[in-house]
């Protein structure tokens, strides 16, 4: 990113969000008073849990629902706007297509939806299911797609217009180890070119893989915003990782940190998370 001061690509400020609810119940309070910026090239998480404002967030900035108070822009466009939602990809948990329709068609399809016909079309098409790893089942019918390939296919189809911003929700949940893999490269290749990307997800070593920022919402209140280094940082303490080290050295090391006065000293070997050993006994 240059030093010259770019338009944020994502800006909230003081959004709440009320919904009435039904036999004079009351009044629900999805989100309140949400202040919150994501930068142009981020991949920016939205943590929380259920209830916790992730989705009614997602849906505001998209210009599917309204904000009771304040306001949301996407690169200084108010969202809901024409020009906002021409810079933005959507998608869902769950995206739906026909199943008789086969990858090509899908693209197809939701291409003339946004104005590329011919030979722009076939080349986008092209380009984008080489991206997604689909060239090879470009002309098999969907019903034959994985979870994993429906959420790239989706993921293709979101990618059309070439929008700057991606909105993808909950974009691993329900896919396998290597499909979910595939994805989180997807993202990140995704920034490397320059894009915005803002994600919601409960799979939290996924989210700390990819996200330069993150955001945690709980009952519609930001508890917190940041960088991981900023926010999972433990203070006053440090760790040394140190290779091929055998038990008399360890216990040396030790004895000259107990003897320069540290209370307390934890020395453990690092391990594997199961998700990378998974990957890399399975991947070759």
């Amino acid at each position: 990113m240059s030093k010259e001061q770019k338009t944020p690509a994502v800006e909230v400020r003081g959004m709440s969000k009320r919904f009435k609810l039904n036999w004079r119940r009351g009044v629900l309070l999805a989100l309140e008073n949400l202040d919150m910026t994501v930068q142009q090239g981020e991949i920016f998480g939205l943590l929380g849990p259920n209830g916790s404002g992730k989705s009614t967030t997602m849906k505001c900035l998209l210009g599917l629902v309204k904000p009771t108070e304040g306001s949301a822009k996407i690169l200084g466009y108010d969202s809901g706007s024409i020009e906002a939602r021409n810079q933005v990809g959507f998608l869902p948990e769950n995206p739906y297509f026909p199943s008789f329709l086969n990858g090509y068609e899908v693209l197809s399809y939701y291409g003339g939806l946004s104005g590329i016909t011919g030979k722009k079309l076939k080349e986008r098409s092209d380009e984008l299911l080489e991206l997604v790893s689909l060239k090879h089942a470009a002309y098999r019918p969907l019903r034959t797609y994985s979870k994993g390939m429906l959420q790239r296919i989706g993921l293709a189809q979101a990618l059309l217009h070439d929008p700057k911003v991606l909105f993808l929700d909950e974009p691993t949940a329900g896919v396998d180890p290597i499909g979910s893999r595939q994805m989180r490269d997807l993202m990140l290749k995704l920034r490397d070119e320059g894009k915005t990307v803002v994600f919601s997800s409960h799979l939290l070593e996924q989210v700390e893989e990819v996200s330069d920022r993150v955001i945690i919402l709980h009952q519609g209140l930001k508890l917190c915003e940041g960088t991981l280094d900023e926010l999972l940082e433990v203070p006053d303490a440090i760790e040394i990782q140190v290779d091929d080290v055998d038990q008399a050295s360890e216990d040396e090391i030790r004895q000259v940190l107990e003897k320069a006065g540290i209370g307390q000293v934890e020395i453990r070997r690092p391990r594997l998370s199961l998700e990378k050993f998974f990957i890399k006994k399975v991947v070759r």
